[in-house]
């Protein structure tokens, strides 16, 4: 989502790479890692977004997405800038951004880049998943002829790994926007320079099999990744992992603006908070803290530039805001260990009067899971910094909420939450909550 790739990006570079990765003889190890590499290549994508919109004054995803069909070349590279950069802007703004990037384009390129896969390596080893895993995806843009990014590692000096999903990626890429044809002329083009010469033969030779490319556009490509070996391991998981994992994830979406760093964790304290001043049972609770960190996973799909925008939306932008739960819905149900919070993660701008989104829920359509979900989320909302305003005292964030009991919210959702409050030592005339 975050790099505007048609769905099922990731799995199609793992069918490429995996196939490589046979060709050139890895072990059942050096395979399992690559497998896990190719499928979480684009953990960090998310954390260069806002940085993209404010230097290029353009659609982070739509931008990212098409960068990625340029040919490689420094004349191709500022051509696509000079077509791409601030064209909703003003002239004059228009004009400093692209001065600006022709002046420190390489350290501005160098930064996003070193953003993006040091955050991902991170995010990966938060996860749980190996060395060769997080230097695979930490150095997925460093290039064969030592021109790549972000610390200009050559040759044999670069995770094969990383080699291989950079060359997936190029190779899916071109083959879903231009037809194979494109893509086998674009990577042994780049043989040498961006790839290592016995990958880029190893590609050439798999690919020469019509079922390699019949598989990569067929219904079942899931279930072919999925039935790959590295996937039918086992891995000991327990309770404590499957919270990790929530909130490994919370900082892929937290990380996409800075006015939601940090959003999700503070609306799980929140949620918590209300969940724990009306008794829920503790694993009722920490399922409940699970939801609160993904409840936003959906705005991975919606651009910076709409998300981090100071005026008033229009129509179409807030129609597309408006689609985040659904997409969390959907991410969040494709994955068993949390399929059952994913209609709370859908529901969670829903109102009790009925006047919320997506589905229109109300009243007792709307569980009590959603409703403090709902509350936590707005309370942190009204009281953390926004693009468009700044951050809200504790006293008015609260009356807003009370403004809203039985229209928006649930009233005893909203004491719970005052109530825990004052027991946190933020009574409700002071300005901030220290969480």
């Amino acid at each position: 989502m975050t790099e505007g790739q048609p769905a099922g990006h990731c799995l199609r570079c793992c069918w490429i790479g995996t196939h490589i990765g046979r060709a050139v003889g890895m072990d059942a190890e050096e395979l399992g890692d690559l497998y896990y590499t190719l499928l979480l290549k684009d953990l960090g994508c998310s954390s260069n977004a806002a940085r993209i919109c404010e230097l290029y004054l353009s659609d982070d995803i739509g931008f990212k997405r098409d960068f990625k069909t340029v040919d490689g070349s420094l004349s191709a590279a500022l051509r696509f800038v000079f077509a791409r950069t601030g064209l909703e802007s003003g002239l004059t703004e228009r004009i400093r951004a692209i001065v600006n990037i022709l002046r420190n384009g390489g350290e501005i390129s160098r930064e996003l880049i070193e953003t993006r896969c040091h955050r991902g390596a991170d995010i990966a080893a938060k996860l749980g998943f190996s060395k060769r895993v997080q230097n695979g995806i930490r150095s997925l843009d460093e290039r064969w002829d030592g021109s790549g990014k972000p610390d200009r590692l050559a040759a044999d000096a670069i995770p094969r790994a990383a080699n291989i999903a950079l060359l997936a990626q190029v190779a899916d890429v071109f083959a879903w926007e231009q037809g194979r044809e494109a893509a086998i002329t674009e990577i042994t083009a780049r043989s040498g320079v961006w790839f290592d010469p016995e990958l880029v033969e190893a590609f050439v030779a798999v690919q020469q099999d019509e079922e390699f490319w019949t598989a990569m556009v067929g219904d079942d490509l899931a279930e072919a990744v999925y039935s790959m070996d590295p996937a039918n391991r086992e891995v000991d998981g327990d309770e404590d992992y499957l919270d990790d994992v929530a909130s490994a994830f919370a900082d892929v979406v937290d990380a996409k603006s800075p006015f939601t760093a940090n959003h999700s964790s503070r609306v799980m304290f929140y949620a918590d908070m209300i969940a724990e001043e009306l008794d829920l049972a503790p694993d009722h609770r920490r399922w409940l803290r699970r939801a609160a960190l993904l409840h936003d996973i959906g705005k991975l799909a919606v651009s910076n530039q709409i998300l981090d925008k100071p005026g008033k939306l229009d129509d179409q932008e807030w129609q597309s805001v408006r689609s985040h739960p659904w997409h969390s819905e959907r991410i969040l149900e494709r994955v068993s260990a949390f399929a059952d919070i994913a209609p709370i993660a859908g529901a969670h701008h829903e109102r009790l009067d009925g006047e919320g989104y997506p589905y229109r829920l109300r009243g007792d359509e709307i569980v009590l899971e959603v409703r403090i979900l709902t509350v936590a989320d707005v309370f942190d909302a009204l009281a953390a910094e926004r693009p468009y305003r700044a951050a809200m005292p504790v006293a008015r964030a609260l009356a807003i909420l009370r403004q809203g009991i039985g229209a928006a919210f649930d009233g005893d959702c909203v004491e719970a939450l005052a109530r825990g409050l004052v027991r946190l030592g933020t009574p409700e005339g002071e300005g901030e909550v220290a969480a």
